[in-house]
């Protein structure tokens, strides 16, 4: 019971990343000083929540095929692609996420950590929305 809520949280991460991804040059206005609406403070915290989930979760299901010396099938390429997945969008998350709560730190300019944004943005649906629709059909 607990794998499909968790299932559905992360679907429901998915569909709310990519239509706020999708949406939100339509009624937002960018300015210098506010360039993304403020929505994306409430997302990013579902978005920090669903990065962990996702870690944990596509790691029991690759450590539980490497267990059973499984060998080289469709279930382990997707088991491999999705936990590596998670861990890369994971470690650009956090980077530009602290980036944001750390205006001193001015290595990269506000172009790159958009660009870096866009990628995170269009990639975290794609894992969460897999994992969520896996960990569903593996709790029935």
């Amino acid at each position: 019971m607990l794998k499909k809520l968790i299932g559905y949280y992360l679907i429901l991460v998915a569909v709310v990343v990519a239509a706020h991804t999708i949406f939100e040059p339509l009624y937002h206005v960018s300015t210098e000083t506010q360039p993304y609406s403020a929505a994306w403070n409430v997302i990013n915290l579902l978005m920090i929540a669903a990065l962990i989930l996702g870690i944990i979760f596509s790691f029991r299901r690759k450590a539980a095929l490497i267990a059973n010396d499984e060998p080289v099938t469709r279930e382990y390429l997707s088991a491999n692609i999705i936990f590596y997945g998670f861990l890369f969008v994971g470690i650009l998350f956090f980077w530009n996420w602290f980036n944001l709560h750390s205006p001193q730190y001015a290595a990269i300019g506000t172009d790159t950590v958009a660009v870096v944004w866009i990628i995170i943005d269009a990639a975290l649906p794609l894992l969460t929305g897999a994992m969520g629709v896996q960990l569903v059909r593996s709790s029935d």
